[in-house]
């Protein structure tokens, strides 16, 4: 028996796997049908998205005012305990679901590609992990994310320019000044000439305190010539 005219033995298995083992959505769980993906239609408008790329004086350029100079600065969506963005970031975090990143990521860029200052950028830099804890995640989810955000914007994504030298405790529980200190001296530029003169975005997936990223930023703006801009996909709020 022939395969049904037009349709490849690899689309056809794929049909067949997706019969039995659907995907299904991080929201509600149901199968996603064609054209879905991570998310359901219906789960898609429960993403709780900021629209800061359209606000001038934003929360997040509110919250690195004065303590680094930037650019342009924005957060794709709130991040709230227990919401839905907390669950489907801490599945891209812990439970390897990199297609998680992969979807915000290219969500996230569509946004910034209407913005009249993305087109300024040269490079996408993710927030580092520490190489310890690299090889027990097996990945950096910033990177992910800055991976699918570079493919669609067409701007280079350089992972390795930016190293964490410092293996810091962990951030939870502990005030603003006690992150600003435990990410002091924490990042390190590996290639000077990679990034003299130009503008870098820097990427992480939720900004809180702002602690981690003001580090990255202090490590960046020491080379000559350097710009930076700020995008996290998710902003804590209360």
């Amino acid at each position: 028996m022939g395969l049904i005219p037009g349709v490849t033995f690899t689309e056809l298995r794929k049909g067949i796997t997706h019969l039995f083992y659907p995907d299904l959505c991080e929201g509600c769980n149901r199968p996603l049908v064609a054209h879905e993906e991570v998310l359901c239609i219906a789960c898609e408008t429960l993403v709780p998205e900021t629209n800061y790329d359209s606000i001038a004086d934003n929360d997040t350029v509110v919250r690195f005012a004065g303590r680094v100079p930037f650019q342009h600065a924005t957060s794709f969506a709130y991040f709230t305990e227990d919401g839905l963005l907390q669950h489907m970031l801490h599945g891209l975090k812990y439970r390897g679901r990199k297609e998680i990143g992969e979807y915000f990521g290219r969500r996230f860029a569509r946004r910034l590609l209407a913005t009249d200052w993305i087109s300024t950028v040269d490079a996408i830099i993710p927030v580092p992990l520490h190489l310890t804890r690299m090889q027990r995640r097996g990945y950096n989810q910033s990177e992910v994310i800055a991976g699918a955000m570079s493919e669609t914007l067409h701007i280079p994504s350089l992972p390795s320019v930016l190293a964490r030298v410092r293996n810091t405790e962990s951030q939870v529980n502990k005030t603003r000044h006690e992150r600003t200190e435990n990410m002091r001296s924490a990042f390190a530029v590996t290639d000077n000439n990679a990034i003299a003169g130009k503008h870098i975005l820097i990427l992480d997936d939720v900004l809180t305190t702002g602690a981690t990223i003001e580090a990255c930023a202090a490590a960046l703006l020491a080379v000559e010539g350097v710009k930076i801009s700020i995008a996290t996909i998710g902003i804590a709020v209360s």
